[in-house]
């Protein structure tokens, strides 16, 4: 089985960090392959419609040129899922959805702590879509821009410590979700701190993709999903 996962900007650091992650979770059989845009080819972050607009555009042409039994798309704005799942057969899962379905099943409340806060209408259009409005109790952003998550003594570990603390407290989130790829790396240390899962989609989407596959469930190609009619340029079929 071959998994692709794709992280929508241009940060390899980030992607290697995404990469570790999601072949921890892979088990046995399984092949990952990280991928992300080349400089200029996509947004430094995703931080604004704008840069969204340019990862769904990346994410499309990668799914459209590469082959693999399914796909992860490593945004917390599920960036291009949509599109993706014109294109291929296989299963397309973003990753805020895939995290807020786990943490549903591992409790009945959560909260979502993300970056920046004018992200936070997109994390609320996500919940209202996949029916979680009961379920997510809080959203909180750390005012962390994405790219600030790579440096080495950022402060923004202990700000989403906080935050995820807070909503546990205050909240009565039975479970946090981490709202953004590259906060994939917090989620161990950050759950033996809250007392509660912490939930990171990375692992969320690769673990709900390879289950998938196994199950031969893929993208209905009923109606909505079917191949576009006028698909990217310089494509190749995918499984």
């Amino acid at each position: 089985m071959l998994i692709r996962v794709i992280n929508p900007n241009t940060s390899r650091a980030m992607t290697e960090k995404i990469g570790r992650t999601a072949r921890e979770v892979a088990g046995p059989g399984v092949d990952v392959v990280t991928t992300c845009p080349a400089p200029g080819a996509g947004p430094a972050a995703v931080e604004s419609h704008t840069d969204e607009a340019w990862a769904a555009l990346a994410v499309a042409q990668e799914v459209a040129d590469a082959r693999a039994d399914g796909f992860v798309v490593a945004c917390f704005g599920d960036p291009g899922v949509d599109a993706a799942r014109e294109l291929a057969t296989g299963p397309v899962i973003g990753i805020a959805e895939a995290a807020m379905h786990v943490a549903t099943l591992s409790g009945r409340t959560f909260a979502v702590v993300t970056t920046l806060s004018r992200t936070l209408g997109r994390a609320h259009d996500l919940i209202r879509r996949h029916g979680f409005e009961d379920a997510c109790v809080a959203t909180y952003a750390a005012d962390v821009p994405v790219l600030e998550l790579e440096c080495p003594g950022s402060a923004a570990r202990e700000t989403i410590a906080a935050l995820g603390e807070r909503a546990v407290r205050e909240d009565g989130a039975d479970s946090v979700v981490l709202g953004c790829a590259g906060m994939t790396d917090l989620c161990a240390e950050l759950t033996e701190r809250l007392g509660v899962p912490v939930i990171d989609g990375v692992a969320a989407a690769v673990g709900l993709v390879a289950g998938m596959v196994r199950m031969g469930v893929g993208t209905s190609k009923r109606d909505e999903y079917a191949p576009p009619p006028r698909p990217p340029a310089s494509t190749t079929a995918t499984t």
